[in-house]
């Protein structure tokens, strides 16, 4: 990404990075720890879905910093952004299951206006559940820049009685209970070795 392979003066980022009359910009970017050449480099934004709702998305800041280590090697700048997400193994059987649908729009305009108003170039996606995933790829198609989606990875099965189990054991298993079929201790078992690292789940909902 140096910078004779392409004209600068063309890229979205010319509007806060190139000319006297982006000062103003360029001090912003001075605030935040840039240097002058880290300025005159093309801007890659770097979205993800982190937060601390579910386990599919709570490791994607960590991976976040491999990416912007990857995007500097190459001669990017990278920004930094997260967008929201509503996970659906816990936004289930509740009201909460009204936010899910409408939370991948969200997650895909929230995007596209972070990634427009900024001016950035390129945008690497990292996203983890099942929202989050179209949501990121639809902002992509909607931007029509560069762009490269990295899926976060999937939760490990747990074990169980010495077999492999994952959430949707436990919901069976909530099933069980209610019938009378397994008691309240063993659910709790199951339910504390169902997930046993962070991913995203393995219920396919």
């Amino acid at each position: 990404m140096t910078k004779d392979r392409f004209n600068h003066e063309k890229l979205p980022s010319r509007h806060v990075r190139i000319g006297p009359q982006k000062a103003p910009h360029r001090s912003y970017y001075y605030a935040m720890g840039l240097e002058k050449e880290d300025i005159d480099k093309p801007f890659v934004g770097v979205a993800t879905c982190w937060n601390e709702s579910a386990p599919c998305n709570i490791s994607l800041m960590r991976q976040s910093q491999s990416v912007k280590k990857g995007v500097s090697s190459d001669g990017g700048t990278p920004r930094e952004f997260c967008t929201i997400t509503v996970t659906d193994g816990i936004a289930m059987g509740h009201q909460g299951m009204k936010s899910s649908l409408v939370s991948r729009e969200i997650i895909t305009d929230s995007i596209e206006v972070s990634m427009r108003g900024h001016c950035y170039d390129a945008l690497v996606g990292v996203a983890g559940c099942d929202k989050s995933l179209p949501g990121m790829m639809m902002s992509m198609l909607r931007l029509n820049v560069p762009s490269v989606f990295i899926y976060g990875g999937s939760i490990l099965p747990g074990k169980y009685k010495g077999k492999d189990v994952t959430v949707a054991d436990v919901f069976e298993a909530v099933g069980e209970y209610s019938s009378g079929k397994i008691t309240e201790e063993e659910l709790m078992e199951l339910e504390c070795v169902a997930c046993p690292s962070v991913g995203s789940c393995g219920g396919q909902f």
